[in-house]
């Protein structure tokens, strides 16, 4: 069962069975807005981009983004860049999957990001949202959807850290400006 998930909300990563989780994927997914123009509705291509930034102690040791696709444990992979979103018409246009069982013991928190590579803002982008996804069975477990509508660059979408033996999902939805991950970090260190 999906838990659709709001602003600061926590959730554990914990099956329904009880045992825990051992690699999800966390989901992107977007559309462009369609912009009234001269000749009637267009919509522009947007170039949204995915990273993971994991942390050890609040440092960031690794990234995970389109120019690095696998962390350097080989925990954390990127499936590749979309540059115009859309694609699934509300699946998935880019993912990061994370081997939680792979991930090594000081990483602590891998904080999930967003950001408009070509620098457009959130104004322009509809149907918006992340997704955290059991990856052993495709399940669903968390969706958090990105509002739209402002004059931002970037979002700091969710994070998951180590929580006892086992790890848990926080949707951070913080707005931020720019276009890289590097970018982002005065807004993700806040969240930690």
């Amino acid at each position: 069962m999906t838990v659709n998930m709001t602003k600061g909300q926590q959730i554990s990563l914990t099956k329904s069975d009880g045992g825990t989780l051992t690699a999800v994927r966390m989901g992107l997914g977007w559309q462009a807005a369609p912009r009234r123009g001269l000749f009637g509705s267009r919509t522009r291509e947007i170039d949204l981009d995915a990273s993971a930034v994991l942390f050890a102690d609040k440092q960031p040791v690794d990234v995970v983004f389109f120019r690095h696709l696998v962390s350097d444990d080989g925990s954390v992979r990127h499936t590749g860049d979309n540059v115009v979103g859309g694609a699934g018409q509300g699946g998935d246009d880019e993912s990061i999957l994370v081997d939680l069982q792979r991930v090594p013991v000081h990483i602590d928190q891998i904080v999930f990001t967003v950001n408009s590579f070509t620098g457009q803002t959130f104004a322009e982008v509809q149907n918006a949202f992340c997704r955290l996804v059991d990856e052993t069975n495709g399940q669903e477990l968390a969706r958090y959807t990105l509002t739209g509508g402002g004059q931002y660059t970037a979002q700091i979408m969710a994070k998951v850290q180590r929580a006892g033996n086992g790890w848990s999902m926080t949707a951070i939805g913080t707005p931020a400006a720019g276009r890289t991950f590097q970018d982002l970090m005065p807004s993700i260190l806040p969240a930690l």
